[in-house]
């Protein structure tokens, strides 16, 4: 049973993760903030070894909003027999994902990038050596965390799924007892959760992490994914059979988010 339970959360966690992934930042109406200084190119001459180039920004941002691309180089295969990243690459990317000034359409596309050029691994082991450093740190707390649940989505045993989904759980956990206010903590944990299976009684602590993550959100300043929340919450009602609930969420998040068509999508099935 115990076995059963790692599984399922694992399975769990990854889908919840992958299903936001793929669906925050997608609104039309986005807007995308200007891309934080690693992403501009780091090469000074012609002579400097493609490693150094960590990325480059594009001459400009397409009319549409599309966002400047991020590109990380491993050392060329000629040069070199070894495919990782470099070092300097790897923990500037680190820095963009752990600060709260890098908005979160740009750390899905650092990682994203890191995924693609091989870096996840490093990227780990950088995140879990300035845990160890500074154990209290929120933000590099969620972020390893986060990268668990990046390489879960990376391997196909179930069993290891489930350990890392059970290690990420326990480090948005401690994220959260550090800083309350961690959106991504929280939301990725309260996505996590609703993956459970009825029988598990984790419905309540769902509402409850998502309740807490808008009340939390709507004394900051708004911020794309947030509209997320409300759709999430929604569908927890929904689930649960709250249907006026779960119009109600909608309705003051789409009052709050006007643009955003997942929770146009979700009142309009109401009608």
């Amino acid at each position: 049973m115990k076995w059963l339970a790692l599984v399922v959360f694992g399975a769990g966690i990854v889908a919840g993760a992958a299903y936001y992934l793929s669906r925050v930042g997608s609104e039309k109406n986005s807007v995308l903030e200007a891309p934080p200084a690693w992403v501009i190119a780091a090469q000074s001459s012609e002579s400097a070894h493609p490693a150094q180039v960590i990325a480059r920004k594009q001459d400009h941002i397409q009319a549409s909003g599309g966002q400047a691309s991020v590109e990380l180089k491993a050392p060329a295969a000629a040069e070199s027999t070894n495919t990782k990243l470099d070092i300097a690459a790897v923990r500037q990317a680190v820095d963009a994902l752990t600060s709260p000034a890098v908005g979160y359409a740009q750390k899905r596309a650092v990682w994203k990038k890191l995924k693609e050029n091989g870096g996840l691994e490093q990227a780990i082991h950088e995140l879990e050596q300035r845990v160890s450093s500074d154990s209290n740190s929120a933000e590099n707390v969620a972020v390893l965390g986060h990268a668990y649940i990046q390489k879960c989505g990376t391997i196909s045993d179930v069993r290891e799924q489930g350990i890392l989904a059970m290690q990420a759980d326990k480090l948005f956990d401690t994220a959260l007892n550090l800083d309350p206010s961690n959106w991504e903590a929280r939301f990725t944990k309260a996505v996590a959760l609703s993956y459970w299976p009825p029988n598990m009684g984790k419905g309540e602590e769902v509402l409850q992490q998502f309740t807490t993550l808008i009340q939390q959100q709507e004394t900051q300043p708004p911020q794309p994914e947030f509209a997320e929340s409300y759709v999430w919450l929604g569908e927890q009602y929904q689930k649960a059979g709250r249907n006026a609930d779960a119009q109600s969420v909608w309705e003051r998040g789409a009052f709050l988010f006007p643009g955003n068509d997942s929770l146009k999508g979700k009142l309009a099935s109401l009608r």
